[in-house]
């Protein structure tokens, strides 16, 4: 099992593709596992290297007492960069991961695009409280996914939802490692300092999420100075699932555009 240890915390992490490839990292929302992602780890792990790891409370990764703060989150990101020897990484992050990715990028030279999901340069604007769920209650993780997926997308793929509820009551956060991971969202605006993010990025929205305004992502992308927002009309917050063939096809066709830039 592959870990990363930043001083006594032990991080999860799974990598897949070409190692010589170019690397997407994702970056999960609060609380929620590995699984977050196997939409998007098995549709680009092909042209690209992909790995996906538990924050902190997370899964297979350790559980130190909470609350950890952004830095902590950041610096346990830069300890799996490092541990998988990733020199310029494409991040990809959704909600608290989202922040964590922009953070990153201002921190250290490891960052070289960003795709946010659902995120927000204030933490006032992350309204996360109804994504959580226990893990050993599958009625209640089923319910919580109300408002993280739109109405139409559960109607239309309960498989995909009852999937969901499996792998959530697997490997997402229990209530303490929640509250940790959440509190690193109390204080947060990086909304004066958005122009010292320089990297390419594109943020994506699902126009009906109910946990991060579209407006606020509209906002973001505006203040960001290489920023391009782009709307996911009728999908919720985790919109990269419910259009993930839509998503997968942009990131991909998009890091294209930017490596050939980078030449």
């Amino acid at each position: 099992m592959p870990t990363a240890t930043n001083g006594d915390v032990s991080l999860y992490y799974e990598r897949d593709g070409d190692p010589d490839a170019d690397s997407i990292v994702f970056v999960p929302e609060a609380g929620l596992g590995g699984w977050l992602w196997g939409w998007q780890h098995a549709g680009l792990a092909g042209p690209f290297e992909t790995v996906v790891w538990d924050f902190r409370g997370t899964g297979r990764s350790d559980a130190p007492p909470g609350p950890c703060d952004l830095e902590d989150l950041v610096a346990d990101l830069e300890t799996v960069l490092a541990d998988c020897e990733i020199r310029d990484a494409h991040l990809v992050g959704c909600g608290l991961g989202g922040a964590v990715a922009l953070s990153a990028a201002r921190a250290t030279n490891r960052v070289e695009t960003l795709t946010l999901f659902g995120v927000a340069a204030r933490g006032d604007d992350y309204a996360l409280e109804s994504l959580f769920a226990p893990p050993d209650d599958r009625d209640a993780l089923r319910r919580s996914l109300e408002t993280a997926l739109s109405a139409e997308f559960r109607d239309e793929q309960p498989d995909a939802v009852d999937g969901i509820v499996d792998w959530r009551a697997d490997g997402d956060a229990d209530r303490a490692g929640w509250e940790a991971q959440v509190a690193a969202l109390e204080g947060f605006d990086a909304s004066g300092r958005l122009l010292e993010v320089t990297q390419p990025t594109q943020v994506f929205h699902g126009t009906d999420d109910e946990l991060v305004p579209a407006a606020a992502g509209r906002d973001l992308a505006r203040g960001l100075p290489r920023g391009e927002f782009v709307p996911l009309e009728g999908a919720g917050h985790l919109c990269f699932i419910e259009q993930s063939r839509t998503v997968n096809d942009r990131i991909a066709g998009w890091l294209e555009e930017q490596m050939a830039d980078e030449r």
